[in-house]
C-alpha cells in the first residue's frame, strides 16, 4: 500500500481530475482524497474497488502488486487486435 497514494495521484492527474472531482466520485471530502495521495490515510476495500472501477485498472494496480496496464481494445478489429500484438512482441525482442 506504500504506492497508493502516488498511483492514485498519477491516475488522477491523468485523467484531468481534481481532488475535488475524484471526492465528489466516490462520495468523500477533497481532505480524504488529500490524506490517500499523501499516505497519511489508507481506503477502505470499498473505497479501493470504486477507485478501481473509475481508472479502469485493478486493486492489484492500485496496490502496487502488479504493473501490468490492461488495455480497452473495443472498437478495434481482431486483425488490429494481432498487428497490436505482434507489435508489442517485436518491441520486447527488441530488449
Amino acid at each position: 500500500m506504500v504506492d497508493f497514494g502516488n498511483t492514485l495521484k498519477t491516475l488522477r492527474l491523468r485523467e484531468d481530475m481534481t481532488q475535488a472531482q475524484l471526492a465528489q466520485k466516490l462520495g468523500l471530502t477533497k481532505s480524504v482524497i488529500s490524506a490517500y495521495e499523501t499516505g497519511l490515510r489508507l481506503p477502505s476495500y470499498d473505497v479501493l474497488i470504486h477507485v478501481s472501477k473509475i481508472f479502469k485498472v485493478s486493486t492489484d494496480y492500485l496496490l502496487g502488486v502488479e504493473s501490468q496496464h490492461d488495455l480497452d481494445l473495443s472498437g478495434i478489429s481482431d486483425d488490429e487486435v494481432a498487428a497490436l500484438k505482434n507489435l508489442i512482441k517485436a518491441m520486447r525482442n527488441r530488449h
